[in-house]
């Protein structure tokens, strides 16, 4: 919003923006492009903690007239006829001509899917006053350049000189806050930016353009407070429009608080002293001489060869990697949080020592997942002076294969038989180790076979991180052109995603959002979609795996409509081997933290126990809860941890059967995390605040 509305002292702008910088103290502010997109990600969807109505209370007490308190002010500003009034009387609400209404900043249809009147539909940080016949003139127009006043432009619309700079803060807001359903590609009219296909270069443009007032301020900071209207998070892009910058490039905006730009254009001192020691078959510790600079130095770089090995904020690193009796010239070069970089050291040249040690030979040799025609080898992993890269796996004394992993599919077998089975292990260097001792594996007679695939890991972290896993225990490799996923919103089954290729016995089929900016899901990912439904589902929406267009196994109750797995990963109990189309939240998943993907690509099951005695006297009452006190039911003395969705420990506490209250007063609303441990045996269940 252009400076006419610059009336509040500079004082108050000041407060606001120390308030706000406070508010991203668990942020990695250091970070740059996606990274940076991902950390105020988290951010803002864990601090919406207030999930708001559809209604006109909160935006009449935060879109007042600072200039008259009786009255709201009205996006978009005038016509280009001139005739529709800027404000309104603040009770003249409704959805009549000549009142005014609370009003998505764009059409609710340009979701993906449709924002509707909850959720992101209800979402404060883009509801505004408008003009009731003024929004209908807008209808579903994509926003547009322009120039003057708001209005039609090209097919598009244009909000205006006074607004552009609100709505293009809005539009990231949400595309942060909702992901896929708010993509800014599909509210807007413009060039794609070249980091981020899903941005667009407009709305850069006009955050540069048009810089934040301090309306937009005192907006933001009432959601950053205990009003009955706030929603608990706040617009990053309002607190710093540099920001957006930071993460998309473009024209410069204005940094607020002064850590980015400042005017530095002076780069770090280069780091001198480089030192290295300690070096092994694979590593080599690094330190050096703090840099100087204007400001502060926040990170260094460390390279191995002239490629990068990783960054540091602190004077010592270890390169790791690296291979064996391999010389690496090491250079390091430092950077400011203006992301002015120092040139690199002088090279320091270091060599790793040779490896001539075997490793040590693979134990604990098990058999499980026993089919009339396979099973799996595990066993405890090997230890090295350098890296075990390999295991072989031997089936009565001939090579079966090879795996980087300490688990192996042996396949192809005779029912009822039994095979005699060794491991050993390879390093980096190709040292080998021994033989392991010979077990036994005995395949069953088929009769008791798992017979089809389900679900076995669900994601819905922060943005796009989103994936889902499929597991086949059955004793055949199948192939999927029979498979599909749809989603299911609001009642509704969406089109079918059609799944490609075979998942072979005793493995997994890893469906991700390609979007996501988690490393581990695209290390593991069969296949990726992006934009398309089903993957870029929320924690509402039901998930189903069919078979020939028959539903076969559901995440979720089907038909349901409540928010039961937001920023939560769901992991099926290993005592589960068949599909089930009624959703058993109890009694067949585990809950996890957001973006936890440790084990996805690897299904080994989640409770750590094969029966069901900790999980049938596990219950935690009342669930949901909107009191100060829960209470465990159990008959052990157990471990109790709650973690919040970021995997923070909140809460600890030991409990016995006759002391099993846990006060939790002190948590604010949201979804948590529990779990219980039990001589090193740990179960983990959802807990939701009120």
């Amino acid at each position: 919003m252009k400076k006419i509305l610059l009336f509040l002292s500079v004082f108050f702008t000041l407060l606001i923006n120390a308030q706000a910088e406070s508010y991203y103290n668990d942020v990695d502010l250091t970070a740059d492009g996606l990274s940076l997109k991902e950390n105020l990600a988290t951010k803002t969807i864990n601090a919406h903690t207030n999930i708001l109505s559809y209604g006109w209370d909160a935006l009449k007490a935060t879109d007042v007239n600072p200039e008259n308190s009786s009255e709201v002010l009205l996006i978009y500003g005038y016509s280009s006829s001139g005739t529709t009034a800027r404000t309104r009387g603040i009770n003249d609400n409704s959805g009549d001509q000549g009142d005014w209404n609370r009003e998505h900043t764009y059409a609710k249809s340009l979701g993906n899917p449709n924002l509707g009147t909850s959720g992101p539909g209800a979402d404060a940080h883009h509801l505004r006053p408008s003009d009731v016949q003024y929004n209908s003139q807008r209808g579903s127009l994509k926003f547009a350049n322009g120039s003057g006043n708001s209005g039609s432009v090209s097919g598009g619309w244009y909000p205006g000189e006074e607004w552009k700079g609100d709505i293009s803060r809005m539009m990231m807001y949400m595309y942060l806050r909702y992901g896929n359903q708010c993509l800014p590609k599909g509210v807007g009219v413009g060039n794609v930016n070249s980091i981020d296909a899903n941005m667009i270069d407009l709305f850069l443009e006009w955050n540069a353009a048009d810089p934040v007032s301090d309306f937009e301020r005192q907006r933001n900071t009432y959601h950053d407070s205990n009003e009955n209207y706030s929603q608990g998070n706040r617009n990053p892009f309002i607190d710093n429009a540099y920001l957006a910058t930071r993460i998309w490039g473009g024209t410069p905006a204005e940094d607020s608080w002064g850590i980015y730009t400042s005017n530095d254009n002076e780069a770090p001192t280069v780091p001198t002293n480089v030192a290295l020691s300690n070096a092994t078959t694979s590593t080599i510790d690094a330190s050096w001489t703090a840099s100087e600079d204007n400001e502060a130095v926040s990170k260094y770089e460390v390279y191995a060869n002239g490629t990068l090995n990783g960054e540091t904020a602190s004077t010592n690193y270890t390169l790791t990697g690296l291979s064996s009796n391999t010389s690496y010239a090491v250079t390091i070069l430092a950077k400011d949080i203006a992301n002015n970089k120092s040139d690199q050291s002088t090279a320091v040249n270091g060599t790793t020592l040779t490896d001539n040690e075997a490793p040590t030979v693979p134990t604990n040799i098990t058999i499980s997942n026993q089919t009339g025609a396979s099973f799996r080898v595990n066993w405890t992993a090997s230890t090295d002076n350098s890296t075990v890269t390999a295991y072989e796996v031997f089936i009565d004394g001939a090579l079966n294969g090879s795996t980087a992993n300490t688990s192996y599919d042996v396949t192809g077998l005779a029912i009822s038989t039994t095979y005699s089975v060794r491991v050993l292990a390879k390093d980096s260097a190709s040292n080998m180790s021994e033989q392991s001792t010979a077990v036994n594996g005995t395949t069953s007679d088929g009769s008791s076979d798992v017979s089809e695939l389900f679900f076995s890991e669900y994601v819905e972290g922060s943005v796009e991180n989103k994936a889902l896993e499929i597991v086949n225990l059955t004793s055949n490799n199948i192939d999927l052109s029979p498979y599909t996923i749809k989603r299911q919103s609001e009642g509704n089954w969406e089109s079918p995603l059609q799944l490609v290729g075979s998942i072979t016995i005793n493995d997994v089929y890893v469906i991700i959002n390609g979007s996501t900016t988690l490393t581990k899901l695209h290390e593991e990912k069969d296949l990726e979609v992006a934009d398309v439904t089903p993957m870029n589902f929320n924690g509402n929406d039901r998930v189903g795996l069919f078979k020939n267009d028959v539903l076969i196994d559901i995440i979720g109750d089907l038909d349901g409509t409540d928010m039961f797995a937001q920023n939560i990963t769901l992991r099926r109990n290993n005592d589960i081997t068949e599909p089930n189309t009624e959703y058993s939240e109890q009694g067949e998943w585990s809950y996890f933290p957001s973006n936890t993907v440790s084990d996805i690509g690897n299904y080994n099951g989640t409770l750590s126990v094969k029966d069901n005695s900790i999980l049938n006297t596990f219950k935690i009452y009342p669930n949901p809860t909107n009191g100060n006190t829960i209470y465990i039911k159990t008959s052990n003395n157990t471990d109790v941890h709650i973690y919040n969705v970021l995997g923070k420990i909140v809460k600890s506490v030991k409990i016995t059967a006759n002391k099993n209250s846990i006060d939790v007063s002190k948590l604010s609303k949201g979804i948590y995390i529990v779990k219980m441990s039990i001589d090193n045996k740990s179960i983990t269940k959802k807990l939701i605040k009120n």
